[in-house]
């Protein structure tokens, strides 16, 4: 088996607790497994700690400098390493999917975020929050776009985003928007940049009816799977739970319009919200 890959402090501000982590587990000569086991917790998950991909609850911090005797340091990083310009239910999703080697993801009724365009996402994020003022929705719409930046590289990571009919058809802040949107997701496959499946109406009932899904894959530590709701989220990293949202995704892709079909759809919808928007 190969070694563990050197962490990258600057990749995120969970980076150096982890590798410490790591450092420390390995001097202690215990495995993720045996560690995990001392706190109730799975193998997988010490493994996303160390990959810095979730973050290190105040109670398993100081669990972990009790079992490790590291005088207090996990507990005194633990504050630093969780703060996030995300909403709390989605920031270990978006530490993590910035690392991430491959994003897969199915949405219902919206253009996901890795794919939005600004003023799209201003829409999106006025429609959550009708009385904020406009500072709020300017920082959130800010924040969102530093997350696309993932897309500034030509080969890493990986995106592919299967996209409910609907999340076309709804026309989020009208034909201008949804022009320009779908239009930008065409320019993202058309440049091999995204690869963009729709799951046309047709289809009927599938694998994911019951809401959106995320999956990522790492180059050092086990996957992840989330799920999100209205104001809530939930990051898996169970490896019989992650592989059953694998296997749902697989039915997706599998049900979904081939990419090419797929881009022709979204290009003819973005001509005729451009139509639409000057007739």
């Amino acid at each position: 088996m190969p070694a563990p890959k050197p962490l990258d402090p600057s990749s995120s501000p969970r980076a150096m607790p982890g590798a410490e982590l790591r450092h420390q587990r390995e001097k202690a000569e215990l495995t993720q497994e045996e560690l995990g086991n001392r706190l109730f917790v799975s193998g997988s998950f010490i493994g996303q700690l160390e990959a810095g991909t979730r973050h290190m609850h105040i109670d398993i911090a100081q669990q972990i400098d009790q079992i490790l005797d590291t005088d207090g340091y996990f507990e005194r990083n633990c504050e630093a390493a969780t703060k996030s310009k995300y909403p709390d239910h989605f920031a270990e999703a978006a530490e993590a999917e910035a690392i991430a080697t491959e994003i897969r993801e199915y949405e219902q009724l919206l253009i996901p975020g890795l794919l939005q365009t600004p003023a799209y996402a201003r829409v999106v994020f006025r429609a959550y929050q009708p009385t904020a003022i406009e500072d709020v929705i300017d920082e959130l719409v800010a924040n969102r776009m530093d997350r696309t930046r993932l897309l500034d590289s030509p080969t890493t990571p990986l995106v592919w985003c299967i996209l409910d009919e609907a999340a076309l058809r709804r026309a989020a802040g009208g034909p201008g928007v949804m022009a320009e949107q779908l239009g930008h997701i065409a320019d993202l496959v058309r440049r091999h940049r995204a690869i963009v499946q729709v799951l046309p109406f047709s289809a009927g009932a599938h694998a994911a009816l019951e809401g959106s899904l995320k999956l990522m894959t790492f180059e050092d530590a086990p996957p992840l799977a989330y799920l999100q709701g209205l104001g809530t989220g939930r990051l898996h990293d169970d490896p019989a739970t992650v592989a059953q949202h694998q296997l749902a995704y697989d039915f997706l892709g599998a049900t979904a319009l081939s990419p090419k079909e797929s881009l022709a759809l979204i290009e003819s919808a973005a001509e005729d919200y451009a139509h639409e928007e000057h007739p």
